[in-house]
């Protein structure tokens, strides 16, 4: 690829909805005067709180409008599915949740509650009570999960000279938008077992620091957590293989299922690797952290600029790096 198409593609991903809709955390911690010091340390996949023998995890996902009414049931498997990767990609195990539904009546609200009673059961994660509305004018959607952790993954830790890692569990398909869902023809033992990688990895520490990848995609938690850890970030593209027949730019902007950036240090990186491809996720070094604060885009001796998170930033939590 040319510089100029490189700049292109950097240029398309910098304008996608989905990308741009992180720019609504940071008028929300604005409003409510948190910043990256606040307790919990947002910027972080979840809220991790000091106990003693290690930390107890909150984290909540709300769900767009356009994507409940698209498919109700897989919003509601996702409220759960979204949380268990939040707890994850923190280094912990889920404990139990809760949910908030608003519809306009109960047949309304059943394909919701069908999919998070199916999630619940596949992954063996309790719904354990919730907020529900039967008269309002809309369908809604939001649920919040609690976990624990003895040794975090955080989003603060990247160090310049860490390997990024992209691992992801490839073997499924997109249901709607550029969700790509691995999960649903997954057997429950192999769905918990692979979310139980995470934690292992964190108590053997093999593990920097990382994030789910979210809504935004690899480029959007990329920059994500490069702001976080006040670094920055060589993606190269060369190295990101996507599933059979989906094109590059659309997988750097999906969300999948099962997916997860981890800042290693080199010498870690084929053991952890090692371990997800044991288990048939895809797992591979796809960047590099470096210094200073922009997330690149390379493709041979292309490069060009995706984001710089000290001249425009994204989160904008503040001093994110102490």
């Amino acid at each position: 690829m040319t510089d100029s198409a490189l700049m292109t593609l950097a240029q398309r991903l910098r304008d996608h909805p989905s990308i741009r809709s992180k720019l609504g955390i940071a008028r929300s911690t604005r409003a409510l005067g948190l910043t990256a010091a606040s307790p919990g340390q947002p910027g972080d996949d979840a809220a991790a709180l000091p106990r003693d023998g290690g930390y107890d995890l909150l984290a909540g996902e709300g769900f767009i409008p356009a994507f409940i009414a698209d498919d109700p049931w897989f919003a509601g498997w996702c409220a759960v599915m979204v949380n268990l990767s939040d707890i994850a990609a923190m280094g912990g195990r889920a404990v139990a949740m809760v949910n908030q539904i608003w519809a306009p009546d109960a047949a309304a609200a059943a394909p919701l509650l069908a999919g998070m009673r199916d999630a619940s059961a596949a992954y063996g994660v309790p719904l354990v009570g919730g907020h529900t509305n039967l008269a309002a004018p809309a369908l809604g959607l939001a649920a919040s999960v609690f976990g624990r952790a003895r040794c975090l993954i955080s989003s603060f830790d990247a160090r310049p000279g860490d390997l990024l890692i992209a691992a992801i569990d490839q073997r499924g398909s997109y249901r709607n938008f550029d969700n790509f869902c691995a999960a649903l023809d997954a057997p429950p033992d192999r769905l918990r077992r692979d979310l139980d990688l995470l934690p292992a990895l964190a108590e053997e520490g093999l593990v920097r620091a990382g994030k789910d990848i979210s809504q935004g995609g690899i480029v959007g938690t990329a920059l994500m957590l490069a702001e976080c850890s006040a670094v920055g970030i060589d993606l190269d593209l060369s190295n990101l293989t996507p599933p059979p027949r989906i094109d590059r730019e659309r997988w750097l902007r999906s969300f999948p299922s099962f997916g997860f950036l981890l800042a290693v240090a080199p010498d870690q990186a084929n053991a952890v690797c090692a371990r997800f491809c044991a288990r048939g996720i895809d797992a591979s070094a796809i960047g590099r952290v470096t210094s200073g604060s922009a997330v690149t885009l390379c493709d041979g001796a292309a490069q060009a600029l995706f984001w710089n998170h000290a001249a425009t930033p994204y989160l904008d939590l503040g001093a994110c790096h102490a």
